[in-house]
């Protein structure tokens, strides 16, 4: 095994909610967490969250990363791309992403907010400033 992959392995310990399992609180982790089990309260992962096909999350999740193939009522901020498989349902907002992919059958029942990562501040200043019209008031 190289070095690369020895140390990615070393310092990469999932966390696992398994099916049958629920928990309700707070988890904070550093690493990555899958869950296939039911979890209620508050995600805070510096890793990916993946939540299985069965599984339900009652969670505001925040995460690097996050996958949804199972159901998650409450709000999501990740710093990367947020996927909604097939099979996931997500009732509840988008507070942040860079990246927003919702896969065919997949359901988003909230709003989303997308910013650019590392805007220039004058281009925040430009859009801003400059005056938005509908359709029908632009002729």
């Amino acid at each position: 095994m190289s070095r690369s992959k020895a140390s990615r392995h070393q310092s990469a310990t999932d966390t696992l909610i398994g099916k049958g399992t629920e928990i309700e609180g707070t988890l904070a982790c550093e690493a990555n967490l899958r869950i296939e089990g039911k979890f209620n309260g508050v995600i805070e992962s510096k890793g990916s969250v993946i939540v299985g096909e069965h599984a339900v999350a009652r969670s505001h999740i925040h995460a690097k990363e996050v996958i949804i193939a199972g159901k998650v009522y409450g709000d999501v901020t990740t710093l990367g791309r947020l996927t909604i498989t097939a099979t996931g349902q997500m009732f509840g907002d988008v507070l942040g992403a860079t990246s927003l992919v919702i896969t065919e059958g997949g359901i988003l029942h909230g709003s989303s907010k997308m910013e650019l990562k590392d805007a220039p501040e004058e281009m925040a200043q430009e859009t801003a400033s400059t005056p938005r019209y509908l359709e029908s008031e632009a002729g």
